[in-house]
This record gives structure tokens, C-alpha cells and sequence, in this order.
């Protein structure tokens, strides 16, 4: 079965400012701009509703092939979602600092940035980009 989230040419910034929550539209944005920050490049937009930044191929061991991003955003309604790809196993010291979240396999939950300590998200983000960067 094919991933349905492709890289598409539609605007990011078009996309963001679309967002009717406004709580989510700042913190969504803030979080692109701090991504844009740390990564350098300008991110993408991945389906209709993820802000990708950076690309990598992918091999699951039957063979079967991807295309992903690095570090990605959602302004979700139930939480903003933050993406790192490489998942959680090397920074458990900084999830220990950065505040109120919850976790999925590569999935970051923020229910808003109030909760957690944005400089603590900062040193994750660049870790992980860093981390990932002869992959991208």
C-alpha cells in the first residue's frame, strides 16, 4: 500500500495562514519559523495539512520503498503535531525537560507551546536535523 501524504507544490505560508484556530495558526507558525531556522531550507508542504522540512528515501526490509520529510508540523485540531522522523530513542534527556506532551511512534503532541520550554524544542529540533543530516 502506497503512502497517500505526498510532496505537492501548494504554499506553506498559504496553508498556515488558512488556519482557523488561532491559537494553533500562531504555533503552528512559530514552530515553522523556528524549523526554518535550525534546517536553513524552506519547507513543503506534505498532503493537505504537513509542513515538511528536508526529504528522505526510505527501504522497509520487504523492499517496500518511501518518500518522507526530516522534521515536519501539523496544526491538528486536537494538538499541534510535531514529526521527527528518526523517532524518540536518542533524546529522552531533552523530552525530560521540555515540558507538557505527549508521544506517538514518530509523532511530538503539543497542545499548545505554553506547555513546554521552547528552547528545550529548539535544542531537540537542531539535534535531530544535525542527527539526520547524511540522510537527507
Amino acid at each position: 500500500m502506497a503512502n497517500k501524504t505526498q510532496l505537492n507544490d501548494a504554499c506553506v505560508d498559504t496553508f498556515l495562514a488558512k488556519v482557523e484556530h488561532p491559537i494553533r495558526r500562531e504555533n503552528a507558525q512559530r514552530v515553522t519559523d523556528l524549523m526554518r531556522n535550525i534546517t536553513g531550507v524552506e519547507p513543503n508542504m506534505w498532503g493537505d495539512s504537513l509542513v515538511g522540512f528536508g526529504h528522505l528515501s526510505y527501504t522497509y526490509a520487504n523492499g517496500r520503498t518511501g518518500e518522507w520529510f526530516v522534521l515536519g508540523v501539523s496544526p491538528r485540531k486536537q494538538a499541534l503535531t510535531g514529526y521527527i522522523m528518526q523517532g524518540f530513542d536518542d533524546i529522552d534527556d531533552y523530552l525530560g525537560r521540555l515540558g507538557k506532551f505527549k508521544l506517538g511512534k514518530c509523532c511530538l503532541y503539543i497542545n499548545k507551546l505554553e506547555d513546554v520550554d521552547m528552547s528545550v524544542l529548539e535544542e531537540i529540533l537542531h539535534f535531530v536535523w544535525h542527527n539526520m543530516r547524511g540522510q537527507v
